[in-house]
């Protein structure tokens, strides 16, 4: 059955990957975008008679009455991704995208009798777990950093919303995204080590045992289609963690794979610790595996493969440039 979904950011590294899927489904897409960082991922879709691109920044602009009015669905991706990104924008401008915009989109989109709305949040929110516990959606969330607190205001804010009208919202705590896209980003974790080992051989290690939890962004736009087709008496106000319990692991390990393709790699060691992001959590997936069905298909190594071929064959031109960053790099 063909839906009419509502991609908000849908420019961008995730979302032009989730246009890409929902289109193939044969539903009808519109995404509202900024444009900060150029439309170029969505130039393939443009002919598509089932494809609108709107220019819009969606905290100000009343293009989102009008958009939302025949919507059966919306994904909410905009907003300002990552702690380095939002400590940079300062609280002020963090709280307007990621906690107001959201209000304004969630609004716009219950107003107009939007069936579904998701939310990607990030497993960022739970902030740390005490020993080897692992963390799944019941646990206690504890912000490390302005993006955690920003994305779990966000979340607190829909999901009060939720228990009081019509429109039946999820959110979706992502683990850190890799892979290739048409909005490549090389300033996320197993990306930027990529680009790195290719570029220096040389990787700046710091909190190298600490465990993190990864997907692949494919992955992502599939769990985020499988949430758009649910039941609503499933996913209704309920919140999952997106990822793979195979693919937490450490950065010790994300080295032992690219030594696969680079053997000379040399690593610097750095004893940092730094006011932002410095979780260390082993993530349960098992609620979106027995709930949506979701199970993730893609490894960490197949992603970095590609990633790495494609580098070496210069498929990507100036990988270095800003285009391909959200912010700069953390460590040089």
């Amino acid at each position: 059955m063909s839906r009419h979904i509502v991609v908000i950011g849908g420019a961008g590294y995730i979302g032009s990957v989730l246009v890409s899927a929902l289109l193939e489904q044969g539903n009808q897409v519109t995404v509202v975008d900024d444009l900060w960082f150029g439309g170029e991922s969505l130039l393939p879709f443009l002919p598509l008679q089932r494809f609108r691109l709107v220019k819009a920044d969606v905290s100000t602009s009343r293009e989102l009455d009008r958009v939302m009015q025949d919507a059966d669905g919306v994904v909410h991706l905009a907003a300002l991704v990552g702690f380095p990104a939002c400590d940079r924008a300062g609280r002020e401008t963090t709280w307007r995208v990621n906690v107001e915009a959201t209000k304004r989109v969630y609004e716009a989109a219950a107003h107009a009798g939007v069936r579904r709305f998701i939310y990607a949040s990030s497993y960022s929110n739970y902030g740390h777990a005490e020993g080897d516990a692992t963390v799944t959606e019941e646990s206690p969330l504890f912000p490390q950093s302005l993006y955690a607190e920003s994305k779990i205001a966000a979340e607190r804010f829909l999901l009060d919303q939720t228990a009081h009208n019509g429109i039946s919202t999820v959110c979706l705590r992502l683990a850190t995204v890799f892979g290739l896209s048409p909005r490549t980003r090389f300033d996320l974790m197993v990306n930027q080590f990529v680009l790195e080992a290719f570029s220096k051989r040389r990787l700046v290690l710091y909190q190298q045992d600490f465990k993190r939890s990864f997907v692949h962004v494919r992955d992502v736009a599939r769990a985020m289609a499988l949430v758009l087709d649910a039941p609503d008496d499933h996913v209704r106000g309920q919140v999952f963690n997106i990822g793979s319990e195979k693919l937490n692991t450490t950065k010790s390990y994300l080295v032992e794979l690219l030594r696969k393709h680079w053997t000379d790699i040399q690593l610097e060691m750095r004893d940092v610790n730094f006011g932002g992001d410095m979780r260390s959590l082993h993530v349960s997936f098992e609620k979106a595996r027995s709930i949506l069905g979701f199970e993730a298909q893609l490894s960490l190594e197949e992603g970095i493969n590609d990633l790495c071929w494609v580098l070496e064959n210069n498929v990507i031109w100036e990988p270095q440039s800003d285009h391909y960053r959200n912010h700069p790099a953390i460590l040089v």
